[in-house]
């Protein structure tokens, strides 16, 4: 069956006064939020920003102001998370799902010159589809990620992590996100993380997510995974890697993932300090403002070869 949050669960969301717009993909509806690209010259750069697990559009506030002086920003919220639709079954939640409705979503709004801001599950699916469709993507600016194709060893943080997902009798998605963060949340925006979920019903992709990671090369989504890094090996637009200091669970992704994409060393070899797992929560405004940065300073080819 699929459900769909109340409304009323956001009505208290601190600083994000962004009223969401729906496209269907599919059987469900995929919510996003949009602000930016009022002028022609703003309109030619398109930010599209993705979270990861167990997360929604609202872990972007901080950045889309930043971002919108600059273009346009379109946020979604990935099935399963924030204002979208969900299964409540979890055998409905795979990579694949996961992949074809993100897909649709950016053909649908017909996204052209698009920066890629992903993080976490974000990246996976964003990367991924950005080494598929590069016509479409500008620019690429992975975060605390990585594309795992099963050849990968994953650590005993985020296998622990996994373990308390899926099993756990009661799952607090808002001391989960407070617990991925440098900094100390206060209890509005805690309540904002907990509000997609209002009770077990809607938590099936919330628990599916870190499962669907391959953890062999047979898994599902490895192949897909496994592909998009070949691709990017090749990439020859603009990437800027940009990890937090202080996350122990992607971190060891971070110079693999600079070394396979060609043009991220043309990029700062930077660290974004007193941040953790949920950066965009820790340094939002500081890591707007490298991205800005990063976009002025790489004129944009989206109609290029990858």
């Amino acid at each position: 069956m699929v459900v769909s949050v109340p409304a009323e669960r956001f009505e208290d969301v601190p600083g994000f006064d962004y009223d969401p717009q729906y496209v269907s993909v599919g059987e469900l509806d995929m919510a996003y939020v949009e602000t930016g690209g009022e002028s022609v010259d703003e309109a030619d750069e398109t930010f599209l920003c993705l979270h990861g697990e167990p997360t929604w559009s609202f872990l972007y506030r901080k950045m889309m102001p930043l971002l919108a002086e600059r273009g346009r920003v379109v946020v979604p919220d990935l099935i399963g998370c924030g204002r979208s639709d969900r299964y409540e079954d979890r055998e409905e939640y795979t990579v694949e799902m996961h992949y074809d409705a993100l897909r649709t979503f950016v053909e649908e709004l017909e996204l052209t010159n698009v920066t890629l801001v992903c993080q976490d599950w974000g990246g996976l699916l964003g990367l991924s589809l950005a080494a598929n469709q590069p016509e479409r993507f500008a620019r690429l600016v992975p975060m605390n990620t990585g594309l795992p194709d099963g050849t990968q060893e994953m650590t005993e943080t985020w296998h622990a992590f996994a373990e308390m997902v899926a099993t756990a009798e009661e799952l607090d998605i808002g001391d989960l996100v407070e617990n991925g963060c440098y900094r100390d949340l206060s209890a509005d925006v805690v309540d904002a993380y907990r509000a997609p979920f209002p009770n077990e019903r809607y938590m099936a992709g919330a628990r599916t997510f870190p499962g669907l990671v391959p953890q062999s090369p047979d898994d599902p989504g490895a192949e897909l995974f496994g592909d998009a890094r070949d691709r990017l090996a090749e990439w020859e637009k603009p990437a800027f890697v940009l990890f937090a200091e202080h996350d122990p669970i992607t971190a060891d992704n971070r110079d693999p993932l600079r070394e396979l994409i060609p043009t991220a060393s043309e990029q700062p070899d930077v660290w974004i300090d007193e941040a953790a797992h949920f950066l965009q929560e820790d340094a939002g405004e500081r890591i707007a403002r490298r991205i800005v940065d990063f976009v002025d300073r790489t004129p944009s080819t989206s109609n290029s070869s990858p």
